[in-house]
């Protein structure tokens, strides 16, 4: 069915439905993560930490190399890092 202004209005609403049931499962999966989080953080877990791990894991090695690379960078012009902390720094960090 096409309405006047050339819009299908069925398949319009089986878009729009497909997008809502989604955000709905979206929304369940989310609270499951929390829940997983809250459950590694009362096993003594930091939660911050896990999510940084999470984070990496997502990313290829030259993505999180290039990424420590540019940090020390950053934290040698802010004074953050010494001379002596070059070397050892992106391995402090899990790299």
């Amino acid at each position: 069915m096409t309405d006047p202004g050339g819009v299908a209005a069925d398949q319009l609403r089986a878009f729009i439905e497909r997008i809502e049931r989604l955000e709905e499962e979206k929304k369940v999966i989310a609270d499951d993560i929390k829940d997983v989080y809250g459950e590694a953080k009362g096993n003594g877990y930091d939660v911050k930490i896990l999510r940084k791990v999470v984070s990496l894991r997502k990313k290829q090695p030259h993505e999180r190399e290039e990424e420590e690379t540019v940090l020390d960078l950053y934290l040698h012009a802010l004074g953050m890092l010494g001379p002596d902390d070059d070397q050892g720094a992106g391995s402090e960090r899990g790299s």
